[in-house]
């Protein structure tokens, strides 16, 4: 637990404010005293935006992750170093880098070589290719290092915890995706991931509803009273402490938010555009429900400020700090669990025939 813990770092679209915000981070030699950073890039990409936005940031290159100096911050050479660098220019090349890093970071994690991953931001249509058919980040580690389980894109920053039924799909598909059964899964990773990932043990989850004023008792839409309510009602009967629905307008306005531990929103912007209007500077986008522990900077490649020197590494710092705490956190609570003590009779109970067996 004292050891400091390998962070891998994708680059992201090199057009973008990515390496701005890395330079940035490691300005502060504090980080250094937290994690063993690896960026997963171009040393020559990082040389530009440095010169871009003169910064005093210096690092050393590595050719492989075993390679990472613990006092100093590691590019990773892992694409091609004569990329072209457009500033604020999507192109197809930038995207290609993108998926470069993001393959080689998750390589290496599979091996063993990096513990947590932060993902810098990327362009999700240039990314696309015959290797990246995905809607984003979440979807493509899922599929990669998933293992099976199911993904729940969090959006945090301290005790602000808003997660996602559907993610990255079109608002005119919204309502025939949402079941009971997917409700339910994801209030079930939800609640496993405050309780695993934030050493939460019994977190209080608010669901919101989907239509205005959770559609006035089926006045302006039924998928509160066919769908949402029942999912809950079930969820309680099992013992989860979940709540709502709650209209999204109000929920926030009034600040009711602050009386829970996480928040299930049904769709993505309406969980991100309060999350982010609330929060933008310092959230942190989290990937639970994986094995692998990865986060991100809340906000996009941002490419109207790119090279200018005026992009803010806050969000990418917590996106640092939230994997590291994740990781320690996960070990703590594995550990704590890991010998149970054996059921004791008074605990029992409808299993009392067996007091003569035990």
């Amino acid at each position: 637990m004292s050891e400091k813990l390998r962070v891998g770092i994708t680059h992201g679209d090199i057009n973008g404010v990515g390496y701005e915000v890395i330079l940035k981070a490691f300005e502060n030699p504090v980080m250094m005293d937290l994690c063993t950073p690896i960026v997963y890039g171009s040393p020559k990409v990082a040389a530009y935006h440095r010169k871009a936005i003169d910064s005093p940031t210096n690092f050393t290159i590595i050719n492989h992750a075993d390679e990472a100096s613990t006092t100093k911050l590691n590019i990773l050479t892992c694409v091609d170093d004569e990329l072209k660098v457009d500033l604020g220019i999507p192109s197809e090349e930038a995207g290609k880098a993108a998926l470069d890093a993001l393959e080689r970071a998750l390589a290496d994690y599979e091996e063993g070589l990096i513990d947590v991953l932060v993902t810098a931001p990327i362009n999700k249509n240039t990314i696309q290719g015959e290797n990246f058919r995905f809607p984003g980040h979440t979807e493509y580690i899922q599929e990669r290092a998933g293992e099976g389980e199911k993904a729940l894109m969090i959006l945090l920053k301290d005790e602000l915890r808003v997660a996602l039924v559907t993610g990255h799909v079109p608002v005119s598909s919204i309502s025939s995706l949402l079941t009971k059964e997917l409700i339910q899964e994801k209030l079930t990773i939800f609640e496993h991931s405050l309780q695993r990932d934030f050493c939460i043990e019994k977190p209080r989850i608010a669901v919101l509803a989907l239509n205005p004023h959770a559609g006035d008792g089926g006045l302006i839409g039924t998928e509160e009273q066919e769908i949402i309510i029942p999912a809950l009602e079930e969820m309680k009967a099992q013992g989860m402490f979940c709540y709502g629905p709650y209209p999204a307008d109000g929920f926030f306005g009034s600040e009711q938010f602050t009386k829970f531990d996480g928040v299930l929103a049904m769709y993505h912007d309406q969980g991100l555009a309060p999350f982010k209007a609330l929060a933008m500077e310092e959230g942190v986008n989290f990937t639970a429900g994986l094995p692998i522990v990865r986060t991100s900077p809340a906000h996009g490649t941002a490419y109207d400020i790119t090279g200018k020197g005026v992009a803010s590494a806050t969000s990418l710092c917590h996106a640092i700090y939230t994997a590291l705490d994740v990781y320690r956190n996960r070990d703590f609570y594995d550990e704590a669990r890991e010998n149970p003590l054996k059921k004791q009779y008074h605990e029992k109970r409808d299993d009392s025939h067996k007091l003569k067996l035990d």
